[in-house]
């Protein structure tokens, strides 16, 4: 009996040290910290702007048939890998209202992944033009179009202030038709863009003051890298008129004519013009516009995309190590 109860006190005691080892593990086990969680990749930096493409770079194309328009945002996708574009209402004059044509348009878009950026809408009649009934006949039309572009999903409409008269009475006309424009693009979430794009527009301190005047939030300004003027009809400093226009600005024309050996544009500095744009806050879309004529314009289009990519690096990087 002493000897089988030892054993069984033995095999008992046994048992509990087992028993509170096994305990002990698994508490140690809880209490070792566990392996941390690999860290989350960095998101990737947003860059400083978009490139979009305007369709004026491709108007004699157009003009002459090789291109139509329902495949603009096709070309724009397949041969140059820009994913928006800047319609001029030019080359579907007659399809305001045509909700079947836009609706092929903004299909062949969405295919493609393109977005339908805004168009600029040209002969619709004197925004800027004292006579009311003249005036509000060309709101009239304005808004015909910003119905279009609402339908296309684009984000801007840009007018031109043609008109007649002094220059103040310009203005106060300009204000009026713009101010009506806001209300009625405020209501599509859009925008109404003005151009310095002839006549007193291109004049950088009136089109600043007609734009401090009008005051509505859905106004802005599409500010090209030319087409200055002062009110005495001379050139203008372009990169002190697109500075002037920076406050206001919602889009971007980057005009370009030709380029040099090294890629640079001859006509622009861009460099420092988007040294401007950059420097005023601006993180949106740029659009590409090629106006020369010794390349050809798929060979322009190709050199402005260029130029603008690399110098959009510089920038960034110039930015990365101040």
């Amino acid at each position: 009996m002493t000897h089988a109860g030892w054993t069984r006190r033995g095999l008992l005691a046994s048992a509990g040290a087992l028993g509170g080892s096994l305990a002990l593990a698994r508490l140690a086990g809880a209490q070792e910290p566990k392996p941390a969680a690999p860290a989350p990749a960095p998101a990737p930096k947003k860059p400083l702007f978009e490139l979009s493409l305007q369709q004026w770079s491709l108007h004699r194309a157009l003009q002459e048939g090789r291109l139509d328009n329902l495949d603009f945002p096709v070309v724009a996708r397949k041969d140059y890998d820009i994913g928006s574009v800047e319609f001029v209402n030019t080359f579907f004059k007659d399809k305001a209202r045509d909700l079947a044509y836009l609706r092929e348009l903004k299909k062949r878009a969405n295919d493609n992944g393109v977005r339908c950026g805004l168009i600029m809408i040209d002969g619709e009649g004197p925004l800027a033009h004292p006579d009311e009934d003249l005036r509000e006949e060309a709101v009239k039309r304005h808004r015909m179009w910003l119905n279009a572009a609402a339908f296309l999903g684009c984000h801007s409409l840009r007018v031109n202030l043609d008109g007649e008269g002094s220059m103040r009475k310009q203005r106060d006309a300009a204000v009026q038709a713009l101010d009506s424009l806001g209300n009625f693009a405020e209501a599509l979430d859009l925008n109404v863009l003005v151009e310095n794009h002839g006549g007193h527009s291109s004049n950088p301190a009136w089109l600043a003051e007609v734009l401090r005047q009008t005051h509505h939030k859905r106004v802005g300004a599409l500010p090209d890298f030319d087409n200055f003027k002062d009110g005495d009809g001379e050139v203008y400093d372009r990169y002190k008129g697109v500075e002037e226009l920076m406050p206001w600005a919602c889009a971007i024309s980057a005009k370009s004519y030709d380029f040099d050996e090294h890629g640079a544009e001859t006509t622009i500095d861009f460099k420092r013009m988007l040294k401007i744009v950059v420097g005023a806050g601006y993180r949106s879309w740029i659009g590409v516009e090629y106006e020369g004529k010794r390349l050809s314009e798929p060979d322009g289009i190709r050199a402005t995309q260029k130029l603008l990519l690399k110098l959009r690096d510089e920038l960034a990087a110039e930015a990365e190590a101040k």
